[in-house]
């Protein structure tokens, strides 16, 4: 339950999917290898065995950079579809009463590896294999967790 739990949350959304690392790399590499490709024909000797060569290894660099650019537009990352996943089956109880709220959910890990914490009305959750939850609690603005109880699996707060 420190603060900067949840710190390393905010360092995840400027990270580049594959796709952009990959719009990224590739033509760094297509200059580094028409480069050498350069190079190549200014040390040529034999001229036109050489020139040969050097067609089919451009052929082969394109080639491979359009398979490479196919490849991580048809694939999709599954931790994001199990997330998905996750996230959908994931259910919880909000039990609200006079001034007090109650939350019960299913949080996997020991208790020692689970933080909570209530910030401007939202609920934030962490546990272990990278399981957080941010549930939203309208009218919990003013509220703070007055009791935590973890066993079995189960997490069970009082809100008040």
């Amino acid at each position: 339950m420190v603060d900067s739990d949840f710190d390393c949350l905010a360092s995840y959304k400027g990270a580049y999917s594959n796709e952009q690392s990959l719009n990224f790399a590739i033509p760094i590499i297509i200059i580094l290898f028409l480069g050498i490709i350069y190079i190549m024909t200014q040390r040529a000797d034999s001229g036109f065995v050489s020139f040969i060569l050097i067609g089919a290894a451009a052929l082969t660099m394109f080639y491979w950079a359009r398979v490479l650019k196919k490849m991580t537009k048809d694939q999709k990352p599954t931790y994001t579809q199990a997330r998905e996943q996750e996230t959908k089956n994931w259910v919880y109880d909000l039990i609200k009463g006079e001034k007090e709220f109650v939350f019960v959910a299913e949080v996997p890990g020991p208790e020692d590896k689970i933080a909570v914490r209530l910030i401007d009305g939202i609920l934030y959750i962490r546990g272990t294999s990278s399981f957080s939850k941010e549930v939203p609690i309208d009218g919990a603005n003013e509220m703070q967790i007055f009791d935590f109880k973890y066993r079995n699996g189960v997490l069970t707060l009082r809100i008040k």
